[in-house]
């Protein structure tokens, strides 16, 4: 246990990437049974299918990164990790903006899924920021 005044590590910020492991694991999930619904009922071509679904599976390897490493960051209380989370928080962001607005078809599940989403990012952002400066700031004692 670490001496009381040298925890520094953000327990906010740690459920919060706990909470969205699990709920992009949901989104995710969800996401692949909607794109298999999309294909069946609708005239999806075939080259917007194949971006939708690289992109999704993109998507994928940069969010298990993100948590993986502000989790990590976190609690280790190290600034690079938790910078690469913080960096890696704005293509998972704009690609939470492609599936909200921009992907072929749109359904107002994938809106509410990825609007959620953006509100996990801002929240997520501002702690992240909140726990560097607490780092950098306690690392000069």
């Amino acid at each position: 246990m670490a001496p009381r005044g040298r925890q520094r590590s953000s327990a906010p910020l740690q459920v919060l990437l706990f909470l969205n492991g699990w709920y992009s694991a949901t989104y995710f999930l969800l996401e692949g049974f909607i794109f298999v619904y999309k294909v069946l009922l609708l005239p999806y071509p075939l080259t917007n299918l194949l971006l939708d679904l690289v992109l999704l599976l993109l998507y994928l390897g940069i969010e298990a990164t993100r948590i993986f490493f502000g989790s990590k960051g976190n609690l280790c209380q190290r600034k690079v990790p938790l910078s690469i989370s913080l960096a890696l928080t704005l293509p998972a962001a704009v690609l939470a903006v492609y599936y909200l607005l921009l992907q072929t078809y749109a359904l107002r599940l994938e809106a509410i899924l990825n609007t959620i989403l953006l509100l996990f990012y801002s929240v997520e952002f501002l702690l992240a920021v909140l726990a560097l400066l607490t780092f950098s700031s306690l690392d000069s004692y």
